[in-house]
């Protein structure tokens, strides 16, 4: 009798010890989520971003350049924010394409630079940035790429997926007589060891240049995706940007982002 009376109290708090955990695990199904802190997204986010603009007379005096710089304010706004899915980088550096001289090495300014800000303060800092009175002599693409690929073995990035996103009309000024040679001696390789995962954007091209990075840039593990300036004036579109909507709404210009500045391209080897 009593070795029973024993089982049924142990039974008894075995019981409520089930009971109580099923009530603490019905209250955490209406309990709202914690929203993560920006060095949690941090922490968790694995992907290296570098950004390049092109200030060079051609690209600068052109049509493109103003909407190049409201476009990159939404667009690190929203990855720093991580919109509807959109990756929030581990790191981002921010910084010219090329410079006074060949080979000059320009600053890149850290994530830091970024975050906690509007829209429009990123607007106005990328102003400070890249003053208008302000223009390179040469588009150096590959001074870029070498700067990328130190920059990213001094901070021990090694491995992480990393994107790479040039606006610019990406003519290069050096590294040949013709057109074919300029884009043939455009040197991806101090980028290729880095990660297995390494796309290079160009952005605010037109479709024969565009043609010439896809087509003409040796490479082996370094993905190339373009997209043409008459299509990336469309982000600012009414239906793709809803006027008086929030932009933590703007759904339409997210997808917009997904399918034509963050796709993934196959990988096509250029030897």
């Amino acid at each position: 009798m009593r070795t029973l009376f024993i089982l049924l109290i142990a039974a008894g708090t075995g019981l409520s010890g089930m009971t109580s955990g099923f009530t603490k695990w019905l209250d955490s199904l209406h309990k709202p989520a914690k929203p993560a802190t920006q060095q949690e997204k941090e922490a968790n986010g694995r992907l290296v971003m570098f950004v390049g603009l092109d200030i060079s007379g051609s690209f600068k005096g052109g049509r493109y350049f103003d909407d190049s710089i409201h476009f990159l304010a939404r667009y690190i706004y929203a990855h720093l924010n991580g919109y509807e899915g959109l990756e929030v980088p581990h790191s981002l550096f921010v910084g010219t394409i090329g410079g006074d001289t060949k080979e000059d090495v320009k600053t890149l300014y850290p994530i830091q630079t970024f975050q906690d800000r509007s829209i429009e303060q990123i607007e106005a800092q990328l102003y400070e940035i890249f003053p208008r009175s302000r223009v390179n002599p040469y588009t150096d693409f590959n001074s870029f790429f070498q700067q990328v690929a130190d920059m990213v073995d001094s901070k021990k990035l090694i491995l992480k997926p990393l994107s790479i996103v040039l606006l610019t009309d990406g003519v290069p000024d050096l590294g040949g007589n013709t057109r074919s040679e300029k884009f043939r001696n455009l040197n991806l390789k101090p980028l290729e060891g880095l990660s297995r995962n390494i796309t290079v954007r160009v952005l605010f091209t037109d479709a024969v240049t565009a043609k010439n990075w896809r087509d003409e840039v040796p490479r082996k593990r370094v993905k190339v995706w373009t997209q043409d300036a008459v299509v990336m004036t469309e982000w600012k579109d009414s239906r793709t940007m809803i006027p008086g909507k929030p932009f933590g709404q703007q759904d339409k210009f997210f997808a917009w982002l997904k399918d034509n500045v963050d796709f993934s391209p196959r990988l096509k080897p250029v030897e």
